[in-house]
């Protein structure tokens, strides 16, 4: 008679843990999925019209997330979560990720910067150095920027990089004139020997606004690329003829 009792017992046991399991979570579970419903899509509209719809199905909308881009129209939806269709309780917050435009900056004009003071202008407008490129120029003494992409005053992405080309100064036997113009005869032979060239003819013209035996002008303009050296001819102010002649018994 015991072993039918106690599976009587066993029996009433097990299935009051079979009603408990139901009434505590099999059953509110199917009730609150009923209470759910599909979640619209407010992707590619503006924030304000997303919101306000959101809101008017019962559900709370917030901006998570922002992309910058100007592939998209500023303040409009490129995102949502959960995602559109999605079954969700009433009242559940979605988050929004929008579009915001990239900010512009305008590029400095780097040309005859050295390669330091570029880097600092562009760090302090939020842009970088992409790449570098190096380049005999004789317009561009050596370590100056000789040329940039973009070019000065064209608008780029905050955070991008430019593109420069580094002046490696004069080719190697090339020589280039020096201006020598405003210069004493003594200096512009000076400055003729540190480009490698010579001084040729001195002619003498008279001129009473410039100190005497100072150059008013040179046979070969300055800045000219000279691929062998040469002899600069240069014309010499003089007050009077009394100045060459002193000049003469000077030497």
């Amino acid at each position: 008679m015991k072993k039918p009792f106690h599976f009587v017992i066993v029996i009433f046991i097990f299935s009051c843990i079979i009603l408990l399991i139901m009434e505590t979570i099999l059953m509110p579970a199917y009730i609150r999925f009923g209470q759910t419903r599909y979640l619209i899509d407010v992707k590619d509209l503006p924030l304000e019209i997303a919101l306000s719809r959101l809101h008017s199905e019962g559900f709370k909308g917030i901006v998570e997330d922002t992309v910058l881009t100007n592939l998209v129209t500023p303040n409009y939806i490129i995102d949502q979560f959960p995602l559109p269709d999605s079954r969700v309780k009433p009242g559940r917050t979605i988050r929004l990720k929008i579009a915001q435009p990239e900010k512009m900056v305008p590029v400095p004009n780097l040309l005859g910067q050295s390669q330091r003071s570029a880097e600092i202008m562009l760090h302090q407008l939020g842009l970088a150095i992409d790449t570098i490129y190096t380049e005999y120029n004789p317009m561009y003494p050596k370590g100056t920027v000789a040329w940039q992409s973009p070019k000065g005053n064209d608008l780029l992405k905050r955070g991008w990089g430019v593109h420069l080309t580094i002046s490696k100064g004069m080719p190697p036997n090339f020589f280039q004139v020096p201006n020598l113009f405003g210069l004493s005869q003594e200096k512009a032979e000076f400055e003729l020997e540190q480009a490698g060239l010579k001084l040729g003819k001195v002619s003498y013209e008279q001129n009473e606004d410039l100190i005497p035996f100072t150059v008013l002008d040179q046979s070969i303009k300055e800045g000219t690329v000279l691929e062998s050296p040469k002899k600069i001819d240069v014309t010499v102010s003089v007050l009077d003829i009394n100045d060459i002649f002193n000049q003469m018994m000077n030497k």
